[in-house]
């Protein structure tokens, strides 16, 4: 019986010890501050990657990011319902009017978009070039077995197949880096169809984000789609080489987008402006289909102590964070850029004040 009543003495002991440990790990989570953005999927690898190495420097932030696709990321920031939104398309000076407020775009990583395929029997070594991409989402190019696919692959056992045509169902500014490129190389999709963050479709069937598309292709027997290169290596699809503007066949990867992102900040610098597009960008080395995605940051802060916090991670963000984008495939940002995105960050103020210390 004393067993008993000892061991009851232990077990209340124990309780009440995790009765005040999840009492001081709530008060210690209520004190955390919480940021909230939304927006682009392009850049949720490494945004995610960011945010939980950024709670080892500044334990008392957290970040709460949905990744829902750069139209919503513009409106959700356009709306004031987030702190903080992202978009791979870089805005236009009319969206910028709407929003109401001065919004600064950063420039954050590069990437580039991978042309994804499932088809049976094949497995990577598919070349594309520009014109039957357009051709293939213009839907005038329907069969796997089409002898302008066979002209360029004649060691590829093409099936007569269909091609599904798989695209973002949802705005995107991976939908806007990938419609660039096609308007440049075909004048019949730039003329029917163009480019925004989102189009409407000639043919095909939509996934939402970047996973949503990877997820069809992956799926779908004789799907393509258009995909950020991360989502293709995690997913371990196929990815087609792309013939560039220099006539080379090109793979999507890291060096391919770093050289193209090198021609995009050698024109940030001469023109101080962030929106610049490296789509069909000229280089042997160049991958055609990449672009830089960005944050969406008010320059004029709402709240001094989430601006304070805000500034203190885009620093550390562009500097110390930018090592861990060429592990997920993304290119780290040229100096010029980086040089552009410091004198960005030290612009942005709470009531006239700026909030970043003196750097």
């Amino acid at each position: 019986m004393k067993e008993v009543q000892g061991l009851y003495k232990r077990l209340a002991v124990i309780v009440a010890v995790l009765v005040l440990a999840v009492g001081y790990g709530g008060g210690s989570a209520s004190a955390q501050m919480l940021m909230n953005g939304a927006g682009a999927t392009f850049p949720y690898p490494i945004y995610s990657k960011w945010f939980d190495e950024y709670t080892r420097v500044d334990p008392s932030v957290r970040f709460n990011y949905q990744s829902i696709g750069s139209g919503a990321g513009i409106e959700q920031t356009r709306k004031r319902t987030v702190d903080f939104g992202a978009s791979d398309a870089p805005l236009s000076d009319q969206q910028l009017a709407d929003m109401g407020r001065p919004i600064l775009l950063i420039p954050t990583v590069a990437g580039s978009i991978a042309i994804s395929y499932n088809v049976p029997g094949v497995g990577g070594g598919l070349r594309l070039t520009p014109e039957n991409i357009a051709d293939i989402y213009l839907g005038t190019l329907t069969k796997w077995n089409d002898p302008r696919l066979k002209a360029n692959n004649p060691t590829l056992n093409l099936p007569d197949s269909a091609i599904v045509v798989v695209h973002r169902s949802d705005g995107s500014g991976t939908t806007f880096h990938f419609t660039s490129f096609l308007s440049l190389v075909s004048p019949e999709w730039a003329k029917k169809v163009g480019h925004n963050t989102s189009v409407s479709w000639p043919a095909g069937i939509g996934g939402k984000g970047n996973e949503g598309v990877a997820g069809v292709v992956k799926q779908t027997p004789g799907a393509v789609g258009y995909v950020e290169l991360a989502y293709v290596i995690q997913n371990k699809l196929t990815y087609a080489e792309v013939k560039n503007r220099d006539g080379q066949w090109i793979a999507p990867s890291l060096p391919a987008t770093t050289a193209a992102a090198a021609g995009g900040a050698a024109q940030m610098a001469k023109t101080h402006d962030v929106r610049v597009s490296i789509s069909y960008a000229p280089g042997q080395n160049t991958y055609p289909i990449a672009g830089f995605t960005y944050l969406l940051i008010p320059k004029d802060q709402d709240n001094v102590e989430k601006g304070k916090a805000l500034v203190k991670f885009l620093w550390w963000a562009i500097h110390d964070g930018e090592r861990f984008a060429p592990d997920l495939l993304y290119a780290s940002l040229p100096s010029q850029v980086v040089k552009i995105n410091e004198e960005l960050i030290k612009s942005i103020t709470y009531q006239g004040t700026p909030l970043l210390a003196s750097k």
